[in-house]
């Protein structure tokens, strides 16, 4: 029996993933479209020619989870380094760690706090704008820490961020920023954290090393195509599969300025600028993020945040309740048709972390049936696009 042929449109870590499970399944032949000239999508990662330091091309990404089965997946393709991520931010009153944790706390309030008095003293911070109906990221921001800490470490980097005032964005994003009452100023907690030894594109080109798996870098594909194929999976724009026919959803992009350097320049590996005046986010220097290794010198990156042209690629979705509204229609029309699934950050219009789309596409493709005719239209249930 010949091989049903189901084609990738993206040849990121979401379609990777998902065509190397269906390739050791057997009975399929995956393709893989990618308009840019590498694997890995926004993961991708290179040496720089003049310093011989790994870049992430397109910004900075470090693997965690506590899923030790999306942990021993991604090791099976390569080898992972130790990294704990530690940011610092650049505030108008001085350098503090972040996440805002109780270092923080004790160096910015001049205090010597034990875990519960800081817990009782920044609920007292916030009680002040404490309603039971906050709403907006302002709102819940304030609730939560009070007005200093809030116009000194939220305030400008996420109007910089997002590009509109903080009482504009849904109050779910401040939830993604972990607020500690111990010392503890690791970025994340999970208990596996690491960076690929080689680079992320290097893991992705294992992950799709699969006599099965065909690759077509340098090539997009035109969704008047997907009638040659028995099914395909689409990890572009949700809104550009329907050619923005009921209006384009918004994100945020990021661009760059480097530098190269001799020696260290800023001794840590993300300063995050807080104050709204700097007109930057924040600075990477990407030697730091590869400890096993020496450089004599380094490369910085300045990252501006801006709303998303026509030749941007997208990288956060903005999710305003507009969003939301156009997102149910593509949701909709996307229910009503056959051949066509749609997975991950923006197939689902969601912010995903890698850990999350391992994870996610190796459920989906348990979920798969035999018969592509059967496969659901989104890789996760459809209430979950809108939580």
């Amino acid at each position: 029996m010949e091989p049903k042929t189901i084609a990738f449109v993206g040849a990121g870590l979401s379609c990777a993933v998902l065509a190397r499970e269906l390739a050791e399944r057997g009975g399929f032949r995956c393709v893989l479209f990618d308009r840019r000239p590498h694997l890995g999508g926004n993961c991708h990662t290179a040496r720089d020619a003049e310093t011989g330091v790994m870049v992430h091309t397109y910004g900075p990404h470090i693997f965690h989870t506590s899923n030790r089965a999306v942990w021993d997946y991604v090791n099976r393709f390569t080898e992972f380094g130790p990294f704990v991520n530690r940011v610092r931010a650049v505030t108008p009153r001085g350098i503090f760690s972040l996440p805002v944790n109780l270092m923080t706390l004790n160096q910015f309030f001049g205090k010597n706090m034990t875990p519960r008095q800081a817990e009782a003293f920044v609920r007292e911070l916030g009680a002040p704008f404490r309603t039971g109906r906050e709403r907006n990221f302002e709102e819940v921001a304030l609730s939560l820490v009070g007005e200093e800490l809030y116009r000194n470490f939220f305030h400008g980097y996420t109007k910089k961020q997002w590009g509109c005032e903080p009482s504009e964005l849904p109050g779910a994003i401040i939830k993604r920023l972990p607020l500690r009452f111990t010392y503890r100023d690791d970025y994340y907690q999970d208990v596996y954290q690491g960076i690929p030894v080689h680079g992320y594109t290097p893991m992705i080109e294992g992950i799709a090393s699969h006599p099965a798996i065909e690759l077509r870098l340098g090539e997009g594909f035109a969704r008047e195509r997907a009638g040659e194929f028995d099914h395909v999976f689409w990890s572009g724009p949700i809104d550009a599969c329907y050619g923005g026919r009921h209006g384009k959803l918004s994100y945020r992009t990021v661009h760059w300025t480097e530098e190269r350097l001799d020696g260290d320049a800023q001794g840590t590996v993300c300063l995050n600028y807080t104050a709204e005046e700097v007109p930057f986010t924040r600075k990477i220097e990407y030697k730091h993020y590869t400890p096993w290794e020496t450089h004599e010198r380094t490369l910085v990156a300045t990252e501006f945040s801006k709303a998303t042209g026509p030749e941007d690629d997208p990288y956060y979705p903005i999710r305003s309740e507009r969003d939301m509204a156009v997102l149910r229609h593509y949701v909709g029309e996307a229910r009503e048709e056959k051949g066509i699934s749609f997975l991950g950050r923006l197939g689902t219009y969601r912010y995903l972390d890698m850990h999350m789309v391992v994870e996610e596409s190796l459920a989906f493709a348990a979920r798969l049936g035999t018969e592509p005719a059967d496969w659901p239209r989104f890789s996760v249930p459809e209430e979950k696009l809108f939580s």
